[in-house]
């Protein structure tokens, strides 16, 4: 019999014993698949056996071990794990009636969830879907049409790591704003209301309502007017010592107060999956800009010595700047969206308050936000917006351009189209975060505007729940004038010293 060679394998069999030596040739060297297999084998009982070592070392009442062992496996099960949401059912009286006694200019505003009516004719400057002529003051209504679809919404308050109360505070203040000697007693009435149906709840007593939070919908100071106080209009809800304890979310909060936060206004996109957004970013990526700054806004003829008015002044002169004229008329979405997406730059200047919607829109249109003042955006929307915020936008003093001893343009002008192109990125990426998605949208993966505050809600009701086990009171703010230096503190940091923001103050 031949012995096995190579030559054998590869030449065939010898005419006598061809069969034999084939056969042998093909068990004579193992594949090397099994020696993976042999080696997976064995770390695998190696793995046991260590595993099992050490399990029996373990004594069995170490309580400790096994809470771990029972969150681990419940968080593999549940996603929603430390992320519940309980939901109040309140009376018709504190939602469901506001919007049936809607003012007539108002109604439109409060269809689909909030939403307005949709945009069929943006002029090209908006979203093929998910367009929506959609009111700056509408967010209660979107939060809440967005709670009912919450993934995490869940109707056992003990499971829940938060309690949201579906308020609409600002439809009710918006009711008195601006009425001189308003009857005091019906403004307040429907706040104290609240206060008891909450006080007398068990979910609020579990923690005095720390763990709760509730949507204003309008800015801080419409709801910050003292109980009784006749001057103007406005809710007295955020003075109540009950209501002090919750979170409250804001389109523009107080940097000199501790429990409200600022959330971003509803802009016209509400995008309803992920390839919604990456498009549209692709959109602002490709967007012919010819102008250097823009302005969507309109004048205030009662004041001349404002940032404003040398917004106007300055981007009348120039024929790098764009602006809408006098007329109101020019101020429909897809025009406003159109200028937007035509700058580099878009000049925010405060409004009527010290933030504005605007903000939002030009974030929406890739367009670099230019602001006058911290509090228009770095002091509000912390939960939102890089604490860098040179990556992203433009601060110029307004005490400067007020004076008219700065030139807006020229500002800009010197910034290089490296440092340009960079910021507009990264205003891009932050689209779908300062949105408000459709809450009938499924399969979402990106987080918009709402998913991070209920994350952020949630933080900080752990870190008071912690604080409480502990017998103490969790603070990450403080009223008075340095509260938004407490909010700007990265972790761990605990001292207050002087900040570059302090001279705006």
């Amino acid at each position: 019999m031949k012995r096995w060679s190579p030559s054998v394998e590869r030449d065939g069999a010898a005419a006598d014993d061809g069969k034999q030596s084939a056969e042998r040739s093909a068990i004579a060297r193992p594949s090397g698949i099994v020696y993976v297999y042999v080696v997976l084998l064995a770390t695998m009982l190696w793995a046991v056996i260590f595993f099992l070592h050490d399990f029996t070392s373990l004594q069995l009442g170490n309580v400790a071990f096994f809470s771990h062992l029972k969150k681990f496996q419940l968080g593999l099960r549940d996603k929603c794990a430390g992320r519940y949401v309980y939901m109040y059912e309140l009376p018709p009286p504190f939602n469901a009636d506001l919007i049936r006694d809607c003012r007539q200019v108002m109604c439109k505003h409060m269809a689909n969830g909030g939403f307005g009516a949709p945009i069929t004719e943006g002029g090209g400057a908006l979203p093929e879907r998910g367009a929506y002529d959609t009111d700056q003051f509408m967010l209660a209504l979107i939060f809440h049409a967005r709670m009912k679809q919450h993934e995490c919404l869940t109707s056992d308050p003990a499971a829940a790591a938060a309690v949201y109360i579906p308020f609409y505070a600002g439809l009710h203040a918006e009711r008195y704003l601006g009425q001189e000697n308003p009857d005091v007693s019906t403004i307040d009435a429907l706040p104290r209301d609240l206060v008891e149906w909450l006080l007398a709840r068990p979910e609020w007593r579990v923690m005095g309502g720390r763990d709760h939070f509730l949507v204003a919908g309008r800015t801080t100071w419409d709801l910050l007017r003292e109980p009784g106080f006749t001057g103007r209009g406005g809710s007295s809800l955020m003075t109540f010592p009950a209501i002090r304890n919750a979170t409250v979310l804001a389109v523009e909060a107080s940097p000199w107060h501790g429990i409200d936060f600022g959330v971003p206004y509803p802009s016209h996109f509400h995008f309803s999956s992920d390839a919604d957004v990456t498009t549209w970013q692709g959109r602002m990526r490709r967007a012919e800009r010819k102008w250097l700054w823009g302005f969507a806004g309109a004048s205030r003829p009662s004041s001349k010595k404002t940032v404003r008015s040398q917004i106007i002044e300055q981007c009348g002169r120039s024929s790098r700047c764009a602006m809408f004229g006098r007329s109101t008329a020019a101020y429909t979405p897809g025009r406003t969206m159109h200028l937007l997406e035509s700058a580099e730059f878009c000049v925010q200047p405060r409004g009527d308050s010290f933030t504005r919607k605007s903000t939002f829109d030009s974030i929406l249109a890739g367009c670099i936000p230019v602001f006058f003042h911290p509090v228009s955006a770095y002091l509000q929307y912390i939960w939102y917006l890089p604490r860098d915020y040179r990556s992203y936008s433009v601060l110029i003093n307004h005490g400067e351009v007020e004076n008219k001893n700065a030139s807006i343009e020229d500002v800009l002008a010197k910034i290089t189209p490296v440092k340009v192109a960079q910021m507009r990125e990264q205003v891009i990426r932050l689209i779908p975060n300062v949105m408000y998605r459709d809450p009938a949208a499924k399969g979402v993966t990106v987080k918009d505007a709402f998913d991070i505050a209920v994350d952020a809600v949630i933080r900080r009701v752990d870190k008071r729940r912690r604080a409480a086990a502990e017998g103490r009171e969790y603070q990450d703010s403080v009223d008075g004038g340095n509260s938004w230096k407490h909010d700007l503190q990265e972790n761990g940091d605990k001292d207050i010293g002087p900040h570059e923001f302090d001279s705006y103050f």
